[in-house]
């Protein structure tokens, strides 16, 4: 049988002649990055072949000069029966088989956290847990005072603590004997009372009444984020990111949910969020806080409808066909164990609840974050993720709806599109049509590829320079060195060339493709808003904030992202920034089963709406898909630019 081998990994695999290099690499958990999910069309998954023979097609993603060297897609690319070695050059493959799982902690980021908590206490919001730990020392067990463990363990949670009934599963009844005995009956146990009932979730030796925590989780479609919480305090004693290692199975929500219907498809996407990403993420916290999983008795999860479902192993198709009817909106009871999450297998799972199938928990939580509830003023709130998904409302109302973005925003179906990681250039500046941009390169020398932050600064600076023209296309007739056409006819333009960068193997450019597809996916969002705030009667006028959510939001630039339409052209000093929101809102309910409650209140008031079935939307759309939009009256302050 052929074998094959992954460089720069130095990993060596064998194959059946005749497989799809992609599925190969996947059945060994080698990351190749395919956003499309093998369908073509994004040219993501190029690789090289150094030795060996493949059955491989010409594809418009790969040029003559890149065949000849040796590069293929592994989503067209069959194994024959020699032995091969393949070489990963593309900027997410390499990143994210090596996956760095790095804080996210900022001086910014403690700031919104700390605002919104006080906001909660603000609002008349108990904060604190709702889980409990007590100290008891049990009376030894003799031939005169005889009764079991367990009835021993309530007596005393009845006298002592006054609770008239206890209850306890299996898993801790197991535990429970050893415990006590190797305690000398003096142990400290954790339980989660309801009134004068109660439910033991574990017991520790002596008195560890000082220690007990908690897990916040935000899963996204590209990356997930972590925060490990003390529950007495609510501080934060251990924060971490790491990107969705679902990517592998393709970027979107859409792409997962296909692969999900394959043979082990949802097997594999649910073993990649909890295995390959979440318990990393939690064993980094544990290891840094010095912190035992055990100790862990706490957990609340947000993400989109189709994460929820993935994260559970409910299948997830039904979402993507007509009626588009989700498996569960308000998740059932669920306990940690049943999932293979690395915290105490007692600890009760709450996940945020969703609100439709593409506006999931994630939102929810993030309203709750924002405060909007509790608020008259009129607020839009944005989320910039993988998903668009929009809210718009005050204390009286709440309207949402998701509007088909893409993965754009995270640099997904961009040629050198990638998430903001090291590497990725997030800020772009043309001052001179000729010359080189200027770029701002997250965490290292030289560049990698663009992320979205930046994607929208060089779209910008590219219509203001008269680079492109409104319709995103290249203006090929000036002269423009930096502007280059494939055989294909496709113009691209070179952000930064292997000619100024000695260290990056290929250019960093973006095509007109990536242009129409960028622009495509900010006019989605635009037109979602437009539609959304049109369903009431209202205009952009009579916002008075819009706030922004999601990982771009952290270096978005707002006057860049008026100038290509991606946001309302309104008072900059209306905008702003309100972090990793999903996150915020799960830390909040962590904390506070006030807080819960407000989110069960939230997703029962929130009404969704489907653009599909307004006739408005799809014009609205087709004219935001023009920089900024075919009608310029709505940006006004940027005449002097349209002339």
């Amino acid at each position: 049988m052929p074998k094959v081998t992954f460089l720069p990994l130095n990993k060596t695999v064998i194959a059946t002649e005749g497989d799809l290099l992609i599925e190969v690499a996947r059945k060994h958990d080698i990351f190749i990055d395919a956003p499309c999910n093998g369908s073509k069309t994004c040219g993501k998954c190029k690789v090289r072949i150094s030795s060996g023979e493949v059955d491989t097609q010409k594809n418009l993603h790969i040029t003559q000069e890149e065949i000849d060297n040796g590069y293929v897609l592994s989503c067209d690319t069959r194994i024959k029966s020699s032995d091969i070695t393949v070489e990963l050059i593309n900027i997410e493959s390499s990143a994210l088989n090596n996956m760095q799982i790095q804080s996210i902690s900022t001086e910014r980021d403690q700031l919104i956290f700390e605002n919104s908590r006080k906001q909660l206490i603000d609002n008349d919001m108990e904060f604190g847990t709702y889980v409990k730990k007590d100290y008891i020392e049990i009376g030894l067990p003799n031939l005169d005072d005889n009764i079991s463990d367990f009835d021993r363990l309530k007596r005393e949670m009845r006298t002592k603590l006054g609770y008239s009934q206890v209850f306890m599963r299996l898993p801790m009844l197991r535990k429970m004997p050893f415990i006590l005995r190797n305690g000398d009956f003096k142990v400290t146990v954790t339980h989660i009372p309801r009134g004068k009932r109660t439910t033991v979730v574990n017991i520790e030796l002596g008195n560890t009444l000082d220690r007990l925590f908690g897990i916040a989780l935000d899963i996204g479609t590209t990356s997930v984020a972590a925060s490990l919480v003390d529950l007495y305090s609510g501080k934060l004693i251990g924060r971490a990111s790491a990107g969705n290692a679902q990517m592998k199975y393709g970027a979107d929500v859409i792409n997962r949910i296909i692969y999900s219907t394959k043979k082990e498809g949802l097997d594999k996407l649910n073993e990649a969020i909890i295995k390959d990403t979440i318990n990393p993420l939690l064993q980094k916290m544990y290891k840094e806080a010095d912190v035992d999983m055990e100790e862990v008795i706490a957990f609340v999860a947000s993400g989109n409808t189709t994460m929820t479902h993935l994260f559970l192993g409910v299948y997830p198709d039904f979402l993507r066909m007509e009626p588009y009817i989700p498996a569960f909106l308000r998740a059932p009871f669920i306990q940690a164990g049943q999932l293979g999450l690395e915290v105490n297998p007692e600890t009760f799972i709450y996940i945020a609840p969703n609100i439709a199938s593409y506006v999931g928990g994630d939102i929810t939580a993030g309203v709750l974050a924002s405060y909007i509830w509790a608020d008259s003023q009129n607020t839009l709130f944005i989320d910039l993720g993988t998903n668009g998904e929009i809210v718009f409302g005050n204390q009286d109302f709440l309207m949402t709806c998701a509007c088909s973005a893409g993965p754009a925003f995270e640099g997904g179906e961009i040629s050198s599109g990638m998430r903001a990681a090291p590497g990725a250039i997030e800020e772009v500046k043309i001052n001179d049509l000729f010359s080189a941009p200027i770029i701002k390169i997250i965490g290292e020398k030289s560049p990698k590829g663009i992320c979205g932050s930046g994607i929208i600064d060089l779209i910008a600076e590219m219509f203001k320079n008269k680079i492109i023209d409104r319709r995103g296309k290249l203006i090929k007739d000036n002269g423009n060195p930096r502007i280059k056409v494939d055989e294909h006819g496709i113009g691209s333009y070179i952000v930064a060339s292997k000619e100024e960068w000695p260290d990056i193997n290929e250019d960093v450019c973006i095509t007109e493709v990536d242009l129409d597809n960028f622009i495509r996916a900010k006019g989605a969002v635009y037109s979602g808003a437009a539609t959304l705030i049109s369903s009431l009667g209202m205009s952009f006028s009579e916002l008075d904030r819009v706030m922004i959510a999601g990982g771009i939001g952290n270096s978005l630039d707002i006057e860049n992202s008026i100038i290509i339409g991606l946001l309302p052209d309104i008072p900059r000093d209306k905008f702003s920034y309100i972090g990793n929101s999903s996150l915020i809102g799960s830390y909040l309910t962590l904390m506070s089963e006030d807080a819960r409650k407000k989110m069960e209140c939230i997703a029962s008031q929130m009404t969704y709406i489907e653009l599909s079935v307004y006739p408005s939307y799809m014009d609205e759309f087709v004219s935001a898909c023009f920089l900024p939009h075919t009608n310029t009256d709505d940006f006004p302050s940027l005449s002097s630019l349209l002339g």
